[in-house]
């Protein structure tokens, strides 16, 4: 097995390009055996193998800089890089990370998690290795999904100008090109390479400037031909325009032309685009069949392909997208907005139901935003469905262009709160800090799924910017109300009245407080348990009167405790003069979370029943 004698970028340089392909083909195996295991993201990862042992073997990690965009597709570079043998730990409890991470490896020189992010940081350590006097190269790896983010191109545009030695590798798995055209081009990238060819340029152009009168002119003739023949034979205009010397596409899956190209452009300096053309799912026929399906997976068999199923009641997602269905065959002012996951926030039957009214707008959260101001504006019910660690890319267009104006968007905040295996860069943890300051804005949490729904249309048809937040993972399995009420608006509910202490829970923490309560009850210690629903408005009324029969409040909530939900119930009774009232916070700490399952990070951090039974007894005594 070659793969076993692979534990840093140097082991792989000692094998001859010829064995490569056989490595490719180890890896596949070894990513299929594990990740069918562990989890994770496979498509994206099965399709970059060649490219990952390519980029290894032609380049010098870590002097040269490989920046993995997002980090969905850098497995491979995980187990080139000496962690093959802790692999079957990634996005496990206190294993490795899914993505790449400073602190895990000297060659994971740059922290990603979420899109379009590694272009501007390439750029930024192509600067510093010029201002330092080196000579190496940063390599940023982004996809075509990525690239539909607005970052993604001001990072191409400053590369364009300063003119460093930033090579941006385009990782295209969307796209189709022929077999004969891309022959021809992947001939024209290699010559275009090569030393020969760029150093006889060169050459060229200072004879034809030293020609008295007619050489600029000459010169000038000579470029606009070469660029109208690129721009005939390939599609890279674009990135030329940019400033960018652009080769390709090239077939991603043909190790002896990714090596040859990668060798020749190892000599050369400036930005450069190279566009690689991938097949998602690569080796694996199911992934590839259907590579939406095989994005991010569960456990599942290889065989079949099917997933190993983890609960039989439907999720939070799987129930936001039934009932903004429902809503929409009812009014058809109501609209879906996604940025690049319909699959994920469980908007794909909408698409195939109502295509005219539903609008993937990319991997651009920021636009998502203000499209949907602008259609709310005129008259129409959007509502834009997007993870909540994603909803911080768009943070200015929710204030700016969402409520200060006052414009009737629901912004449905998917994984809200601890997501599991993906860690710190996808836990929704800060949403109810970093919205609730926002002046007219609604937020709102369900504690279950039939609350979820009557929640979704009380957003879609009030006339208030609206952020609903629900957690990752399936439901309760509760009973679902025939008919779709809408809550009044900042009302909380009374669960269980109590003498000793309240405890006020929002959200995914409700029925774990219940159950805290419930076991309290059999020690002699009477809880009461408030349902919040709102974190703003906060219902005033049910707070104050909870603490003032009892005097003590225990807040929960699956977000960080800084300016979260218990920091509003706190400056409430503040400004209420209800100084006496004794309350303890319980949340997120003042720390990033790393991964794990969602049951084992809530009670490491004590926000299970337990860990609210243990706060309760604390607090009483």
């Amino acid at each position: 097995m070659l793969l076993e004698t692979i534990n840093s970028p140097s082991d792989l340089k000692k094998l001859r390009a010829e064995q490569l392909p056989e490595l490719a083909a180890e890896v596949r195996k070894f990513l299929l055996d594990t990740v069918s295991v562990t989890g994770g993201h496979l498509g994206s990862n099965l399709g970059t193998v060649e490219l990952t042992i390519a980029l290894h073997y032609c380049f010098d990690s870590p002097n040269d800089k490989i920046i993995w965009d997002v980090g969905h597709q850098a497995y491979t570079h995980k187990i080139l890089t000496g962690r093959r043998d802790l692999f079957h730990t990634q996005r496990q409890y206190k294993g490795i990370s899914g993505f790449p991470k400073r602190s895990e490896s000297e060659h994971d020189v740059f922290g990603v998690g979420h899109s379009s992010t590694s272009i501007s940081a390439g750029l930024g350590m192509a600067a510093a290795s010029s201002l330092d006097g080196k000579h190496n190269h940063a390599i940023a790896v982004i996809g075509d999904g990525s690239l539909t983010g607005g970052m993604a191109f001001e990072g191409l545009n400053q590369a364009g100008h300063l003119k460093k030695n930033l090579i941006v590798i385009l990782n295209d798995n969307e796209m189709s090109i022929s077999k004969n055209v891309g022959a021809f081009s992947a001939f024209i990238s290699r010559k275009m390479t090569g030393r020969y060819y760029r150093d006889l340029k060169k050459e060229m152009q200072v004879l034809l400037k030293q020609i008295p009168a007619f050489g600029s002119d000459i010169l000038h003739f000579a470029k606009r031909a070469e660029n109208s023949l690129k721009g005939f034979l390939t599609p890279g205009s674009l990135f030329e325009a940019l400033g960018f010397d652009y080769l390709g596409p090239l077939d991603g899956h043909d190790m002896r032309q990714l090596v040859d190209v990668f060798k020749n452009i190892n000599q050369l300096d400036g930005p450069l685009l190279v566009h690689i053309m991938t097949t998602k799912g690569k080796g694996y026929r199911p992934a590839e069949e259907t590579p939406s399906k095989y994005h991010g997976v569960g456990v599942f068999d290889i065989e079949t392909g099917r997933g190993v199923a983890k609960s039989v009641n439907k999720s939070y997602t799987e129930m936001f997208g039934d009932t903004l269905l429902q809503l929409a065959a009812e009014d058809p002012k109501v609209l879906a907005i996604t940025a690049a996951m319909p699959e994920g926030t469980g908007l794909s039957q909408f698409a195939q139901k109502f295509p005219d009214r539903f609008f993937d707008v990319g991997i651009a959260e920021q636009h998502a935003m203000t499209f949907a101001a602008g259609l709310a504006a005129d008259g129409f019910r959007p509502v834009v469905a997007i993870y909540s660690t994603f909803v911080q890319r768009a943070y200015d267009q929710v204030f700016h262009d969402i409520c200060l104006q006052n414009l009737p968007v629901t912004i449905a905040m998917d994984r809200g709160g601890l997501v599991g295996d993906d860690g710190p860069t996808h836990h929704g943890s800060f949403d109810l800090s970093y919205l609730r300051h926002l002046p007219g804005i609604v937020l709102m949490s369900p504690k279950d799924e039939n609350e979820l729904r009557h929640m979704i249309k009380t957003a879609v048809y009030s006339d208030l910017p609206i952020a609903l937040r629900y957690p990752r993972g399936a439901g309760y399995g509760v009973e679902l109300d025939s008919e779709l009420k809408c809550i009044e608006i900042g009302k909380g509910e009374q669960l269980l009245h109590g003498k000793d202490l309240t405890i006020i829970a929002i959200g995914s923490t409700v029925y774990p407080a219940l159950q805290a309560a419930e076991s309290l009850k059999s020690r002699g210690i009477s809880v009461g348990v408030v349902n919040a629903r709102f974190v703003k408005p906060l219902d005033i009324e049910l707070i104050m009167t909870t603490a003032k029969d009892t005097g003590k409040i225990i807040t929960v909530e699956e977000n960080a405790l800084q300016g979260g939900f218990g920091s509003a119930v706190l400056e409430m009774l503040n400004d209420n003069n209800l100084h006496h009232v004794k309350v303890r916070r319980l949340g997120l700490p003042d720390r990033y979370i790393e991964q794990g399952s969602q049951v084992q990070l809530r009670k490491d951090i004590g926000i299970d029943a337990e860990g609210i039974i243990n706060s309760v007894l604390e607090f009483i005594q």
